[in-house]
């Protein structure tokens, strides 16, 4: 009898503790148009995460795409939400990404968008960041504590001067959001939970989409990169912080895209390295939010 209630005690702590570890588990979306889809960024950036902390198991990549460019690595979790041709006003009308969260809810979104709606249909810039108003709405009606990063492209410029890259150890950033932009020296290995080993950015760039190869459109681009920064900083909170990385800077037109418009394989290499400190820095805020939703007592509701 006392060996079976053992039995049974056991079972009950190897379930909850599998239950527990369901629970902190992160699911990650790459959002965006053919820059996310048909490219190797998602492969480099996973190769660094796979034996970090954030690694298989810590952190599931979700979405209803595969796709890739024949990337030669058979081991990474090829999961996206990228489609190629797809305009950033088009997914928010038909709130496609509705319908795509709800099949793979995520707490971390990066979102790469916006090529297609200069480069296709030359739409204005107000219509674009009305059109990343209605996604991060579509985001937090899905998570309410979605930790969103934004990317844009286009040439660089000297924005308003915001906050440094602040520790991940910190669980919930304030308004306005962190920029982050692309850094001077190579990435290193750091230790997320050290303010002294937080790499360092430069707070004057931001990472919008990536430049353009071709055509003249660089200049609607830049006027998109310069809407953004003001843009997450109105819709940032605490809750679903919104990031903005840097994409653009030391990007070559010409040497880092292998058609005029997707990143070969510099230019993924480059992406992944602006990618990765984002992700790592909202993968411990995400993280730390669910330990605190998880610890956070049942409050039984007023009779």
């Amino acid at each position: 009898m006392i060996a079976s209630k053992l039995l049974l005690s056991l079972g009950a702590a190897v379930l909850a503790g599998a239950g527990a570890a369901t629970a902190q588990q992160l699911r990650y979306m790459p959002f965006g148009d053919s820059i996310t889809e048909i490219v190797c960024w998602r492969s480099k950036l996973w190769q660094r995460l796979r034996t970090t902390e954030w690694g298989p198991g810590a952190v599931d990549w979700v979405g209803s795409g595969r796709g890739e460019n024949n990337c030669g690595d058979t081991q990474y979790d090829r999961d996206n939400e990228g489609h190629s041709g797809f305009l950033a006003i088009n997914i928010a009308s038909q709130r496609q990404l509705v319908g795509w969260l709800q099949r793979n809810p995520a707490d971390v979104i990066t979102m790469h968008l916006g090529t297609n709606d200069i480069v296709q249909q030359n739409r204005p810039v107000n219509e674009i960041i009305a059109a990343f108003t209605t996604l991060v709405g579509d985001m937090r009606t899905s998570n309410p504590r979605m930790k969103i990063i934004v990317s844009f492209r286009g040439p660089s410029y000297r924005p308003p001067s915001l906050p440094s890259f602040p520790s991940p150890a910190c669980p919930r950033p304030s308004a306005p959001p962190v920029m982050m932009g692309r850094r001077e020296a190579p990435l290193r290995s750091h230790d997320p939970k050290t303010e002294a080993d937080v790499p360092r950015f430069r707070t004057h760039q931001v990472a919008q989409i990536i430049p353009m190869g071709f055509g003249n459109y660089n200049g609607q681009i830049q006027n998109l990169n310069r809407a953004i920064v003001p843009w997450a900083q109105g819709l940032n909170t605490t809750e679903s912080p919104i990031w903005v990385v840097d994409q653009y800077t030391g990007f070559s037109g010409t040497s880092d895209l292998r058609d005029g418009v997707h990143p070969n394989n510099s230019g993924d290499e480059k992406m992944a390295n602006v990618w990765y400190p984002a992700v790592v820095h909202a993968f411990a805020v995400a993280r730390a939010d669910k330990l605190a939703q998880l610890a956070a007592p049942d409050i039984p509701s007023a009779a």
